[in-house]
């Protein structure tokens, strides 16, 4: 029987659909092919070269900052890092544990310490992991790239590793450069010092080619200030790496960094420390004569009225900025913050304090040239004056809103006064700087002056002489100050004026509050008969050469080579600025006064010149005068050169002074002021003290300027002899 053997017939069909499939799969994959290799071609072509290229920030060298003379005040210095390279250690494990020993007895850095993942927690070089914890975190994220293992090390252990890099493959120095500043805390509150770039600001610099990691910026003074100028331009290399983050070429031709610009101050340095010296001499001694720190910070300015430069700024107390180069160590920045007298702070320029009689300028120069008094009209100055506190012109004056206003007592001879000065003319309520009198030419004295400045005008004035706005300095966080008005009054303290209110504005106190600088510009403007000259501490700008460059600073305080129009100011080269002339510019608003009240015209008007003058005359009758406020043996009393000043004893009632239950009504805690300038027929120096807490003006603050004064003209006779210009 034949057998056969049927196979089953496959339908043409299957054929078909097999084929097809075959044949869309096919497509698909040339589809896909012709789309990553015709149609995104640049796209996959530039991940590629992205993942073998590396672009390399190359880090600017920051601008140089000198004094006037050259000095140098912040300069960058090497800093010195050992690194190891992960791939470059020897293969056999006992070498490289031999390696790790070496530089564990060489650095006091310990073999092994801790974990990795402690490691990835921490800054590079922070205290904790030992270097075998490091290493292997490098190794593991990038083998090709220097990790950090000591940093800021003295330069003979850098000299050792370079020595022995022969036997420590894998091991070098890394070399960085670092903030310097020569003069330290003598000048840290104009300098300022530098740190990380803040995370609110990271994104604008990286744009720029810094690295938040590596580079630093301004934390405060000419550092912040002029940060855009000092920091450069940062450079850029563009590479071809391999997988393993190893560095084979170069791709393209490197982009050198371009160095930051240097910056001249005005600042004296010799005059700077003497001004130091003689602030923390008058203060030291009054430490040794109460047994106790009764002066605990205080502030010397000095500055040419004739230019605005600043020849000298102390605040004291201050840091040492070279403690924070580096790195900003948290127990040293806990400690400056935490210190009530506020360190990190420049006072000469951020504090605001009651200005007390230095502040009667104003009120003399707004009065004479009002008309309020004339120059031999006789004024009582009682020991005390009863005056009404109204809060409005028609209000009653009765005993229950009649209080005492009482003068300053005074000391000659080992003899006290408590009947104040008597009669006293213009010049001589300056020179003697009588309350009483002051009171009367601010806000009026039945029978006597009738109608006083009032504060409406007074404020003019004051705003005129530099008080109660910025002066523009270029220096970060400057205070504005207060000069009070009415509308302030109510806003801010929910009250009405008062005509108490004017008379305490009148002298100073009250809910006045000005800077040491804005006290210093109101005498200088007087010193510069009318011209408020524009406070500067830029003396000039040069390039990385010293070839001066201009540089013009805008309203908004940004610095550019041209001049953005309207508020931009000239400074470098130097150019002195006058901010008005009071005498020529109508810079004081017009008010009419009548009855106790002050209402404006929209007119303005300037100051007679022969009103500066006689200030002037009031200012050195306080030197020459036997009662005057600086005429005393410790003082200006037969100094060889003309001087004209005006001291200060201002009340305050501070949260110090709260805590320490000192606030009691009629004798309220004193800060210290005297402002003095020289030659009085021909200015060229006008110096500032302040001394917290320290009592009479020209009992504490006085010496101070003396010294600082016979320190400049010593100077220059120094510098005339040497041919120093």
């Amino acid at each position: 029987m034949n057998t056969r053997t049927f196979l089953p017939r496959i339908q043409n069909w299957r054929y078909l659909v097999v084929y097809a499939v075959m044949g869309l799969v096919a497509l698909i994959f040339v589809g896909r092919l012709f789309n990553l290799q015709i149609l995104q071609y640049e796209d996959w072509k530039a991940q590629a070269v992205e993942n073998y290229t590396k672009e390399i920030s190359v880090a600017p060298p920051r601008g140089i900052i000198y004094d006037r003379r050259g000095y140098i005040l912040a300069r960058n210095v090497a800093s010195y890092n050992i690194v190891v390279t992960p791939a470059y250690l020897p293969d056999d494990v006992a070498d490289i544990q031999g390696i790790y020993r070496d530089l564990a007895a060489l650095t006091g850095l310990p073999v092994s310490r801790g974990t990795v993942a402690d490691a990835k927690l921490l800054d590079a070089c922070a205290d904790g992991p030992g270097i075998m914890q490091w290493v292997e975190l490098g190794a593991s994220n990038a083998p090709y790239t220097p990790v950090k293992i000591a940093c800021n090390v003295d330069e003979n252990i850098a000299l050792i590793v370079r020595e022995r890099s022969v036997d420590w493959p894998g091991v070098s120095v890394q070399i960085e450069p670092v903030r310097d500043y020569p003069t330290g805390s003598l000048t840290a509150d104009v300098i300022g010092f530098l740190g990380p770039i803040p995370a609110r600001v990271a994104e604008d610099y990286t744009d720029k080619g810094f690295l938040p990691g590596r580079d630093k910026v301004g934390y405060a003074g000419i550092e912040a200030s002029m940060d855009d100028v000092l920091i450069g331009t940062p450079g850029t290399r563009v590479i071809q790496v391999d997988v393993a983050g190893k560095e084979l070429r170069n791709l393209a031709p490197p982009v050198e960094a371009l160095p930051g610009d240097n910056i001249v101050l005005t600042i004296d340095t010799r005059l700077q420390a003497a001004a130091e010296a003689a602030l923390v001499t008058e203060i030291d001694s009054w430490t040794a004569y109460y047994g106790y720190e009764r002066i605990t910070s205080g502030v010397v300015i000095a500055m040419n009225p004739k230019t605005g430069e600043v020849l000298a700024m102390v605040s004291y107390p201050t840091y040492e900025n070279n403690r924070l180069a580096r790195i900003i160590p948290y127990y040293y920045y806990k400690q400056l913050s935490e210190d009530p007298r506020h360190p990190l702070l420049n006072a000469a320029i951020t504090a605001e304090y009651p200005p007390g009689s230095t502040f009667k300028l104003s009120t003399a120069t707004g009065a004479l040239n009002e008309g309020v008094v004339s120059l031999t009209q006789i004024i009582q100055t009682p020991g005390e004056i009863t005056l009404c506190e109204r809060y409005s012109p028609t209000e009653p004056c009765t005993d229950a809103n009649s209080r005492p206003f009482r003068d300053w007592i005074y000391e000659r001879n080992g003899v006290i006064n408590e009947a104040g000065f008597g009669q006293l003319d213009f010049l001589h309520c300056i020179a003697y700087s009588s309350n009483v009198c002051f009171y009367k030419l601010g806000g009026g004295y039945p029978g006597e002056i009738e109608e006083g400045l009032d504060i409406q005008r007074l404020k003019e004035y004051a705003i005129a002489l530099g008080y109660n706005q910025p002066s523009g300095i270029e220096l970060p966080g400057e205070g504005s100050g207060l000069i009070p008005d009415p509308t302030w009054k109510r806003r801010y303290r929910g009250e009405n004026w008062s005509t108490g209110d004017t008379y305490i504005a009148s002298v100073g106190q009250g809910y006045v509050l000005a800077t040491p600088l804005q006290v210093l510009m109101s005498a200088a403007t007087i010193a510069n008969d009318g011209k408020l000259m524009q406070p500067t501490i830029i003396r000039g700008i040069q390039d990385s050469e010293g070839n001066p460059v201009t540089r013009w600073l805008n309203a908004d305080y940004t610095i550019t080579a041209l001049s953005a129009g309207a508020g931009s100011r000239q400074i470098s080269p130097f150019l002195p600025t006058a901010k008005w002339d009071i005498t020529v510019d109508p810079v004081i608003t017009d008010y009419q006064c009548s009855g106790g009240y002050c209402e404006a015209t929209g007119l303005m008007k300037t100051v007679q010149p022969w009103v500066v003058q006689k200030v002037q005359e009031g200012m050195r009758l306080a030197v020459t005068d036997p009662l005057g406020t600086l005429n005393h043996d410790y003082s200006f009393q037969n100094y060889p050169i003309a001087v004209a000043g005006k001291t200060g004893t201002g009340e305050y009632c501070d949260d110090v002074a709260l805590a320490a239950n000192r606030c009691s009504f009629g004798n309220w805690p004193t800060h210290s002021w005297t402002v003095a300038y020289a030659p009085y027929e021909d200015p060229e120096i006008v110096i500032l003290a302040f001394c917290y807490n320290g009592g009479e003006g020209g009992v504490v603050a006085a010496p101070v300027v003396k010294l600082v004064m016979d320190a400049y003209f010593e100077l220059k006779a120094i510098d005339i002899a040497s041919g120093t210009p």
